[in-house]
């Protein structure tokens, strides 16, 4: 594992909703580097920047048209490099997003792979036989190309599934793992890793890394495989870059070589149960963990799923806990200031490495509803541009409101920027670094392996010599620790406090004693 990720806290940035350097309105590599210092102040070391390669943005970036490209909205290579270098003279470090499952359908590899002669990019994508033979229930495409066949798909009609093999062939046109063209696929994801890291990044999260190998068994095994052979070369070379996967099972990404997996927002999941646990699909009544008066009124489900993985990959990896990310609705409205504060402390006094995703830590709002932009559909609400001021572009860009990527949220922007909440000492955003300066100021929490669940409800958990409660509900509760601590109270919210051998928490408070 690279050692840097121990005392690491990231920020994901969304490169084209964050700051606009040049008045186009599209945020840029160079408005990123503008606002490095502003990063740093709040505590995150190392930055996720979603896609920024060539793409006729179908999919937000995520249907790349060539990789070793970047895509001229955002700036030039050289725009690229000089964000590296400044990021590295901050003492941070920097992933790029990397997408191995599909490319865009304007890739060159699929544009000779769709032709009808035979040629060394015929196979680097899956084709059936011929135009009429289905999927054998995959997802494809026929009729749009001149050579006899469908195409399977990986996620959207735009994205061609690159081909890394089949774990059971049962048809002739499904290749096994160790045909020529399969290993090409992983040679030029290898060569793609190799030529960023070269330029200066850090590692890379790894989008649907658990979407190979078709036809897998239950335990991804055939994935797994992969990028062990992958993964293991690009360790070997680079010791020090890091990988992070989309996957959602940590117990299979990192043995794959992941050094961690984020844990996702899948329905039912015992993470979504704490701040995004609506009655239905389409919303409605939030009963998250912390909500305050919601009837969950338990973190049980959440800590049950979390322990079980985290013992499984103890001492062998980690578990990635994000605020939310750029797939997910943000924390707010739902959750208000004191409950995220609340959420915040938790996440940033776990074990692992956090992720801050743009804009939570100034409470900015998912907006439902809004107009799918580039693929986002319902994840569209959240992707809109930083709130960095209470001005008529919120200091995002100086381009005229109709020509932004995405228009701003002005419903609640005289409270929600950067600028207002500088100067209030108690904001989220001013909270928020004091939960990071906390994190980085006790060696204890930078440790993977010294997590002990306490206590379910109230919720009390320890790491080292450091004991923490929270209590996020609207009711009083008190935990009575087994041997007395020093007294030392290091961090808290709200009014808990220590009282002898007990931690009283009151309603929405959290505290952290040694």
């Amino acid at each position: 594992m690279a050692q840097w990720l121990k005392n690491a806290i990231f920020y994901e940035i969304y490169p084209q909703s964050f700051y606009d350097s040049n008045g186009d309105g599209i945020g840029d590599f160079n408005g990123i580097t503008k606002k490095l210092d502003y990063i740093k102040s709040l505590g995150c070391n190392a930055i996720w920047m979603n896609p920024c390669y060539d793409s006729p943005f179908k999919d937000a970036g995520y249907d790349v048209r060539d990789y070793k490209k970047v895509a001229e909205r955002y700036g030039t290579e050289q725009d690229l490099l000089n964000l590296f270098s400044e990021v590295h003279k901050r003492d941070m470090h920097i992933i790029l997003d990397l997408v191995p499952g599909h490319t865009s359908e304007e890739h060159a590899w699929f544009t000779e792979s769709k032709k009808a002669e035979r040629n060394e990019y015929s196979d680097r994508y899956i084709w059936t036989s011929w135009w009429l033979e289905g999927g054998d229930g995959l997802n494809f495409v026929a009729g749009e190309s001149p050579r006899d066949g469908a195409y399977i798909l990986n996620f959207f009609k735009c994205q061609p599934a690159l081909n890394y093999g089949f774990l059971k062939p049962e048809k002739p046109w499904q290749k096994p793992m160790d045909d020529p063209a399969c290993l090409a696929t992983r040679e030029a994801i290898y060569d793609i890793i190799c030529f960023w890291l070269d330029k200066g990044c850090d590692g890379f999260r790894v989008d649907m890394a658990d979407s190979l190998i078709k036809r897998d068994d239950e335990n991804k095994s055939g994935t797994i495989k992969v990028w062990q052979d992958i993964l293991g070369r690009v360790h070997r070379k680079y010791p020090e870059a890091a990988f992070v996967s989309e996957w959602g099972r940590p117990e299979q990404s990192i043995p794959a070589g992941f050094d961690m997996d984020f844990l996702l927002d899948w329905w039912g999941s015992g993470y979504k149960l704490l701040a995004r646990e609506y009655s239905d699909h389409n919303g409605g009544e939030d009963n998250s963990y912390f909500r305050k008066g919601a009837k969950s009124g338990s973190a049980e489900k959440f800590l049950k799923d979390y322990m079980d993985l985290y013992e499984k990959t103890k001492g062998k990896g980690a578990i990635a806990l994000i605020t939310g990310n750029h797939d997910t609705p943000r924390l707010q409205p739902n959750l208000d200031n004191d409950d995220v504060k609340l959420f915040f402390a938790f996440f940033f006094t776990m074990p692992g490495t956090p992720f801050m995703y743009y804009g939570d830590e100034i409470g900015m709002h998912y907006i439902d509803n809004m107009p799918t932009k580039e693929g986002g559909y319902s994840r569209t609400g959240t992707r809109t541009p930083m709130q960095w001021s209470n001005t008529e572009n919120a200091g995002f860009s100086t381009a005229e409101g109709n020509k932004l990527y995405l228009p701003v949220d002005k419903r609640n922007l005289a409270e929600i920027n950067v600028e207002t909440q500088e100067q209030d000492d108690n904001s989220l955003l001013n909270t928020f670094r004091k939960i990071t300066a906390f994190r980085h100021s006790e060696p204890e929490l930078n440790d993977y392996e010294n997590l002990e669940l306490l206590s379910h409800e109230p919720l009390v958990y320890k790491r080292g010599s450091i004991v923490m409660a929270v209590n996020p509900t609207g009711v009083d509760k008190k935990y009575k620790l087994n041997n007395k601590p020093a007294g030392n109270v290091l961090f808290s919210l709200g009014d808990a406090s220590l009282e002898n051998d007990e931690i009283m928490l009151p309603a929405g408070s959290y505290i952290a004693v040694r």
